[in-house]
C-alpha cells in the first residue's frame, strides 16, 4: 500500500473491493441469463396453460386448456326456463328435420334403399362367395314375438333436479330435464352454422346467449376458471370450412367483449385436423353429426375451391336405422324421434350394431336395455340382417335418407361486403383500372366456356363479380369418369353446363344468371361420401396436388366410426378414380384413426397444437385492437383468406 502510487487517491483495500464487487456483479448476472434461458421452456408452457381451445360442434362441445390431454365433451345443448307461467314449450328437434314429410320423401327413400340392396348384393366377401340376401321379413317374424324381460323395477335414471328453479341447464342436465318441466330446450348449432330459426329462442342475439351460458359455464364448473379471470387467457376457436361471417364475427365479438378473453385465433377445423394427426397435406373429411365437410389442405392452407359442405351426417345415419328396425319389427315399439331419450338410446345402437364389413352377413341375435326415468330397466332381444350395414351406406348413397327439396350441398360464396372492413375485396375490385376490370371479364367469360374449366388455383384474385372460385367443376375431369359416370347425381354433366358457345362473348349479366343457375343446380344435389371426396380432389390445382391428396385422405369426426369403414370407403376411391390417375398415383391412403387417436378429438388436438406454435404469436387478435377496428382484424390476422 506505501509503494502505491500517490495519483491514484485510493487505498489499495478500496480497490480490491471494487474489484471483487465487479466480479461478483459479473457471475451473478452470468447465473441469472443462464437461470433465465433454463426458465424460458416453462415460461412458454404456462402460456400455453392459459389458452383454452374451443371446438363448438352440432351435438357435441369439445372445450378445455391447451395443455390437457382430452377436452371436456358434453352435449352442445341448453335448457331455459319460461320467464312467464303458461308459455307453450319448445323444443329443437334433434333427428328430426326439414325435409323428411315431403309426398316424395317415402318415394327417394325407397330408391335409395334399392340402390343401397344393389350394392351390398353385388360385392363379394373376401372369401370370393357373394352375400346371401336377408329379406326383413325374416327379422320381423321373430321380433314381433319378443316381449322385454324386467332387469330391475328402478332404471336408476332420474329426471334433473329443477325444484330450486335454476335459469338454465346445460349438458347431459338439459338432456335429462322432464318435458313436464317449464324449460326449452334449444341446440345453439346446426349442420355447422348457429341455428337461427323463427322459432321461440332462434334469434341471433338469443342464440349467442345460449353459447355465451354453455361454454362460461364449462369454463367455470369444469375446467376451474372463474369468469372474471378469464382477462388473463386466450382463446383459439374452431370454425367450419364454410363458414358465415357474419355468425363469426358475432361469435368472436362475444369472446372477446361479453366472456372477457384478452385475445383470440380464429382458424378452421380441417387444418386444425392436419396439425393434430400431425399431416403436412392431406385431403380432410369430417364427419359429424349433422354435417359433413371436405377440404384438401396443404402445408396449412385450405384450398378454397376443394372446400364442399354436405348436409347430412351421423345423425341421419341414426334416422335411416330407426326405419330400418321399425321394418324389421322393432321391438321396443314406443321409440319415437321426438323424444331425446329415445334419440339417445337410437344414437347407442348406431354405435354398437352398425358396420361397413361386406364379411357380416346372415341374421344375428342382439340384445339392448332401455333405461329412462320413472320406469322399470328393460331387455330386449332383436334379430338382425342387413339393416347394420345398410343404415350407414346411406353416407354414400344419401337419397336413402329421403330430403326433399333442401340446399344439401355448400360452397364457399365470396363476402358480401361488411361496414366494418371497408378495404375489402369489393375496394380492390372498385378501385381498379377499368382495362384491368375488362381484361378480367374477357378471361372470366372464356374460362366457363371451356368444359370443366374455371377452377384452378387456390384464389385467382381478389375479384368479386367475375370470379369464378365459387363454381364447381366436373369430377374426374382429367380423363372420364370410370365409375362415376350415371352416378352422381348432378342431372346433366358438369361439363356440359359449363360450356358456352365457343367463345362467343356474352353480357355480364348473362355470364352471372348462367353461373348462378349452375351452382343453384349443384347444391340442390346430394353427392354421396367417395364422389364427394373426389369431386374434392379434382378441384385441385395441380396434379401434384391430387397425388398428395390421394395419398392421404384423412377422416375425422364421429360420424364413420363403424367397423370396416377404412376399408369400405378405400374401395369405393379406388374403383371411382378417374382412370389417368390410377396410374398416376402410387399409393391410394384412408386415415381414420392417425396415430391411433380418437377421430372425434384430432380437430380439438390440432387446435391445442396450434396455441404451442412460434408462429402464431403473430396471429393473436386481441380485445383492444377488436373494440377499435372489428372485423378487420379477421382479415388482417386470420390464417385463411377471409
Amino acid at each position: 500500500c506505501s509503494h502505491a502510487p500517490k495519483s491514484c487517491g485510493k487505498p489499495f483495500e478500496k480497490i480490491t473491493y471494487e474489484y471483487n464487487v465487479q466480479v461478483s456483479k459479473y457471475f451473478w448476472l452470468t447465473t441469472l441469463i443462464t437461470s433465465l434461458s433454463s426458465f424460458i421452456p416453462l415460461l412458454q408452457q404456462i402460456q400455453s396453460n392459459f389458452v383454452v381451445v374451443i371446438h363448438p360442434g352440432s351435438r357435441m362441445l369439445r372445450i378445455g386448456r391447451a395443455t390437457d390431454t382430452l377436452p371436456v365433451t358434453i352435449p352442445h345443448v341448453i335448457a331455459r326456463r319460461h320467464k312467464q307461467s303458461g308459455q307453450p314449450r319448445y323444443e329443437d328437434a334433434w333427428l328430426l328435420r326439414e325435409g323428411l314429410n315431403k309426398p316424395e320423401s317415402n318415394e327417394q327413400r325407397q330408391n335409395g334403399l334399392k340402390m343401397v340392396d344393389q350394392a351390398v348384393w353385388s360385392k363379394k366377401m373376401s372369401n370370393g362367395v357373394r352375400r346371401t340376401p336377408v329379406s326383413a321379413e325374416q327379422a320381423r317374424a321373430y321380433n314381433c314375438q319378443i316381449r322385454p324381460a324386467v332387469l330391475d323395477s328402478s332404471s336408476r335414471v332420474k329426471w334433473t333436479n329443477t325444484t330450486h328453479h335454476p335459469p338454465h341447464l346445460v349438458g347431459e342436465e338439459a338432456l335429462y330435464v322432464n318435458p313436464s318441466d317449464c324449460y326449452n330446450i334449444h341446440w345453439p348449432v346446426v349442420r355447422g352454422q348457429l341455428n337461427v330459426h323463427a322459432g321461440p329462442g332462434g334469434s341471433l342475439t338469443a342464440v349467442l346467449a345460449d353459447l355465451e351460458a354453455i361454454w362460461g359455464h364449462v369454463i367455470q364448473k369444469q375446467l376451474d376458471i372463474p369468469l372474471k379471470d378469464l382477462k388473463y387467457y386466450r382463446c383459439i376457436l374452431l370454425v367450419p370450412d364454410i363458414y358465415n361471417r357474419q355468425h363469426i364475427k358475432e361469435v368472436v365479438n362475444m369472446l372477446l367483449l361479453n366472456m372477457g378473453f384478452s385475445a383470440i385465433i380464429v382458424h378452421q377445423e380441417s387444418v386444425c385436423a392436419t396439425f393434430g394427426s400431425g399431416l403436412s397435406s392431406a385431403c380432410v373429411v369430417d364427419v359429424g353429426d349433422q354435417k359433413t365437410s371436405l377440404s384438401c389442405v396443404e402445408d396449412g392452407v385450405s384450398h378454397r375451391n376443394s372446400r364442399l359442405c354436405l348436409a347430412y351426417g351421423g345423425s341421419d345415419v341414426t334416422r335411416t336405422l330407426f326405419w330400418l328396425l321399425q321394418r324389421a319389427g322393432f321391438p321396443y315399439r314406443d321409440c319415437q324421434l321426438s323424444s331425446r331419450l329415445d334419440c339417445q338410446l337410437l344414437q347407442h345402437l348406431k354405435e354398437t350394431f352398425c358396420h361397413l364389413d361386406q364379411d357380416i352377413s346372415g341374421l344375428q341375435d342382439h340384445e339392448f336395455q332401455t333405461r329412462f326415468p320413472e320406469a322399470p330397466a328393460l331387455l330386449y332381444q332383436v334379430r338382425l340382417g342387413d339393416e347394420k350395414l345398410e343404415a350407414p351406406m346411406g353416407l354414400f348413397y344419401p337419397t336413402t335418407f329421403g330430403i326433399v327439396g333442401q340446399k344439401m350441398t355448400s360452397l364457399q360464396y365470396r363476402s358480401q361486403g361488411d361496414s366494418e372492413d371497408p378495404h375489402d375485396e369489393h375496394y380492390l375490385l372498385a378501385t381498379q383500372s377499368k382495362q384491368d376490370q375488362s381484361s378480367k371479364s374477357a378471361a372470366d367469360r372464356k374460362a366457363i366456356s371451356r368444359p370443366g374449366g374455371g377452377l384452378d388455383g387456390e384464389m385467382s384474385g381478389q375479384g368479386g363479380v367475375g370470379e369464378l372460385s365459387d363454381l364447381p367443376r366436373a369430377c374426374g375431369s382429367g380423363g372420364g369418369g370410370g365409375g362415376m359416370k350415371g352416378e352422381m347425381e348432378l342431372g346433366p354433366a358438369q361439363g356440359e353446363c359449363l360450356m358456352g358457345a365457343g367463345e362467343v362473348e356474352e353480357p355480364l349479366s348473362a355470364h352471372l344468371s348462367r353461373k348462378t343457375a349452375i351452382m343453384s343446380q349443384f347444391e340442390s344435389k346430394a353427392l354421396g361420401l367417395d364422389k364427394a371426396i373426389l369431386h374434392s380432389i379434382d378441384c385441385c390445382a395441380s396434379d401434384e396436388t391430387k397425388r398428395k391428396m390421394y395419398s392421404s385422405i384423412l377422416v375425422v369426426g364421429g360420424g364413420l366410426m363403424f367397423h370396416g369403414a377404412q376399408e369400405f370407403l378405400l374401395h369405393r376411391i379406388i374403383n371411382k378414380m378417374p382412370p389417368s390417375f390410377r396410374r398416376l398415383v402410387d399409393n391410394v391412403e384412408v386415415i381414420t384413426r392417425p396415430k391411433d387417436m380418437d377421430p372425434r378429438l384430432i380437430s380439438w388436438k390440432g387446435g391445442a397444437v396450434l396455441a404451442c406454435l412460434d408462429t402464431t404469436q403473430e396471429m393473436w387478435i386481441h380485445q383492444r385492437e377488436w373494440q377499435r377496428f372489428g372485423a378487420r382484424m379477421l382479415r388482417e390476422r386470420a390464417a385463411f383468406v377471409w
